[in-house]
């Protein structure tokens, strides 16, 4: 399936929020001696598909689980915009912008409807007393979040399936509902763990569609981590590279395509082509 080219509600330059520059600074995670992420620094655009790639074991996990919140930097900093992100707790950093999914589809039981539902709980004001005694203003509330998630579920190929038990969906569509779920927090950053692993090639073209129409038509940040190089390498402008938790390069991808310490960290050798743009790896051990 395939989203749409723009979303609804289409935001202008009076109602789009400021999208803040996401800085990576000097940030090391150690594990009981073992270093994870050592010295890394990097800094996304705002409005920007940044790409964070590198073999197995290469620190891309770690950096998405320090960037929200799940992971505490042994030292370094992260900072969206005016926000120090570095020690907050998951909830607060949702709160400030910060969206993602996970790499092992993470959904719970019930509808399509209701797994999106709960990317709004940060957004949702009326208290839980006010929504179990169903008073009026929760319910007008309530009824203005299913709206906003259907309209995504239509937005990202779902709308037909918005009332459907998810344990019924495909794999590519379970993909998707992830996504529409951080997209229901309204987010600023968008975070994406391996967005088209296990999907066949249909599943992933379209998927890489839906990813350029959603920096199309929000203009948010994108922060991408995946091993399907023929993919990044189409949709991204700038891509990290790690390698045994040190960064190793960055640029534009075709910048990174041709750096020796980037082919040597994929291919062993310098004597080879850089990352092929259509080449797919799979599988990402312990990172």
């Amino acid at each position: 399936m395939t989203g749409t080219t723009t979303i609804p509600v289409t935001q202008t330059a009076s109602t789009a929020p400021a999208i803040p520059v996401l800085s990576v600074e000097q940030v090391t995670v150690r594990f009981a001696g073992l270093t994870a992420l050592d010295d890394v620094s990097f800094t996304v655009a705002p409005g920007s598909i940044h790409a964070l790639i590198g073999p197995n074991g290469a620190g891309k996990s770690t950096s998405f689980n320090v960037l929200s919140g799940v992971y505490r930097a042994t030292s370094g900093t992260v900072r969206f915009g005016d926000a120090l992100l570095t020690g907050l707790m998951p909830h607060r950093i949702a709160e400030l912008g910060v969206a993602r999914t996970f790499q092992n589809i993470v959904l719970t039981a019930g509808t399509v409807a209701d797994n999106l539902m709960l990317g709004r709980y940060t957004l949702t004001r009326a208290g839980f007393a006010a929504t179990a005694l169903r008073l009026p203003g929760a319910v007008r509330e309530q009824r203005r979040h299913r709206e906003r998630a259907r309209e995504i579920a239509e937005f990202v190929g779902l709308g037909a399936r918005f009332e459907t038990p998810v344990g019924l969906l495909s794999y590519g569509e379970r993909k998707r509902v992830e996504l529409a779920r951080a997209l229901c927090m309204e987010p600023k950053l968008l975070l994406l763990d391996e967005p088209v692993a296990g999907m066949n090639t249909a599943e992933r073209k379209a998927m890489a569609h839906t990813i350029t129409a959603i920096r199309r038509a929000l203009g948010i940040s994108i922060l991408i981590v995946e091993h399907d190089m023929g993919m990044i390498m189409r949709i991204s402008d700038e891509v990290t590279v790690l390698d045994f938790g040190r960064r190793i390069g960055g640029g534009t991808p075709q910048q990174v395509q041709r750096d020796p310490a980037v082919i040597r960290a994929y291919l062993g050798t310098g004597d080879h082509a850089a990352p092929a743009a259509n080449r797919t790896t799979d599988g990402d051990g312990a990172r």
